[in-house]
């Protein structure tokens, strides 16, 4: 889930070995104002290299330029690390200010305990209307925003033109059976059709979020959120479905101990050093790919389609599912932490985003500004969606949704089957 989503799953390369326990220790807790007026922030965000990482920063000095008086530390933190660190800092009460926010369970759940601020009355019209009700409203609980989004990251396959060129493939699949034909004519052409990075799960499971958005209809995902259930037969279905497709062996070589976004050996970089024609990722994902091609520029022949449609499925073949990554303030975070979510969701700050992250910015006034081509397909399939749900792990919050992922991984590993999906989930939800 750049999280996965997550989510998230953005441009999240290095070791967070890296990062000294001391430098851990040193900017963990939140700051607050001082005696003589200057104000500390503390800001935790998942990029750890590379032109993203730089973005926050820059931002960071521009805002204090803007406000004298004010200083903000920043502690990037491994995405697949983030999760846990974050819980474990807000449970002892040493959370910093500013803080990732990912919608659904997860967020949810921090607003039961109190730890996050409402800011519904902090950010102006303008930046309101430029967000949009709907990210927004990814990130609020029960009317009430609790999280600035910075970008929109649907889902979908990513795929190397030239390989499927060289594979004779003509047109992006649009139905499973095609879909398959497209993985056999790869792997006639010696080409491992499918990157997955399985070893971080997150990536496992999307195969089987997008087979419940394809087989449950739209009120049964939306209800996920209020009254989690795994009882709709669709869900078994699902199931039944990755498991029929991952028998075709469609993924690369030693996909269970793959990562998703380290290195040259990650799905990503398999995809990004044309090892792998395919790969199923959110809209981070071309940023992710052009950190990790032998230039670290963009790979030039990025294409982008929908996840296949499933014959008979209860789901509209329109329906996409992602994140919106956004950032929220501690409950007891110092007033200027709001008006810091507020600049960086400014138009400029937003293009420069979308630019450093080669991703698609939330203020729909800076969309403009993405050329990418892959993006440009992902933006308009987004655009005309008939709904957009979040990660499904997301919806479900952390236990359930790491039930979920481990279920998935399971399955592909040939340890599971489609019913201990559905069970894992159930006796996940039974414990709270």
């Amino acid at each position: 889930m750049m999280n996965r989503r997550s989510i998230t799953r953005l441009v999240t390369l290095g070791a967070v070995a890296a990062l000294a326990v001391s430098t851990l220790a040193g900017c963990g807790a939140g700051g607050g104002d001082s005696a003589d007026g200057s104000v500390n922030l503390t800001f935790w965000h998942n990029s750890t290299t590379g032109d993203g990482k730089a973005y926050w920063q820059q931002t960071a000095d521009d805002f204090e330029a803007e406000h004298p008086g004010v200083t903000i530390e920043i502690q990037a933190i491994q995405n697949e690390d983030m999760d846990g660190k974050l819980q474990t800092a807000l449970n002892s009460g040493d959370a910093p200010d500013i803080f990732m926010a990912r919608g659904g369970g997860k967020l949810a759940a921090v607003v039961e305990a109190g730890q996050v601020q409402d800011l519904t009355d902090a950010l102006s019209d303008d930046t309101k209307a430029a967000l949009g009700e709907a990210s927004l409203a990814a990130l609020s609980v029960d009317d009430k925003v609790y999280g600035v989004p910075s970008s929109v990251l649907p889902g979908g396959i990513y795929y190397s033109k030239d390989l499927f060129a060289q594979a004779g493939i003509t047109e992006t699949p649009t139905t499973f059976d095609e879909l398959s034909d497209g993985v056999d004519k790869l792997k006639a052409a010696g080409i491992a059709p499918i990157a997955l990075g399985a070893k971080d799960a997150w990536p496992a499971a999307h195969w089987y979020y997008f087979f419940v958005l394809r087989e449950c209809s739209q009120d049964v995902v939306a209800a996920l959120a209020t009254d989690p259930s795994f009882s709709d037969e669709c869900f078994l279905r699902a199931g039944e479905d990755l498991a029929d497709f991952a028998a075709t062996e469609p993924y690369n070589n030693g996909f269970l101990t793959t990562t998703a976004q380290q290195g040259a050996g990650s799905s990503a970089g398999l995809v990004a050093n044309h090892k792998a024609a395919m790969e199923l990722m959110g809209a981070w994902d071309p940023g992710v790919i052009a950190s990790l091609t032998p230039d670290e520029q963009p790979l030039a022949d990025l294409g982008w389609f929908p996840f296949p449609a499933v014959d008979g499925g209860d789901g509209d073949a329109g329906a996409m599912m992602g994140g919106v990554d956004g950032y929220s303030c501690h409950v007891d975070a110092p007033k200027e932490c709001a008006e810091f979510l507020e600049f960086a969701s400014q138009k400029q700050q937003q293009e420069a985003y979308a630019q450093a992250f080669v991703t698609l910015p939330a203020n729909k006034d800076a969309q403009g500004v993405v050329t990418d081509p892959a993006l440009q397909e992902v933006l308009a399939s987004y655009n005309d969606a008939p709904y957009v749900s979040v990660w499904l792990d997301t919806l479900l919050g952390q236990n359930v949704g790491n039930a979920l992922n481990v279920g998935v991984v399971d399955l592909l590993a040939g340890k599971g089957d489609a019913q201990g999906i559905v069970d894992a989930v159930e006796d996940a939800i039974k414990k709270g």
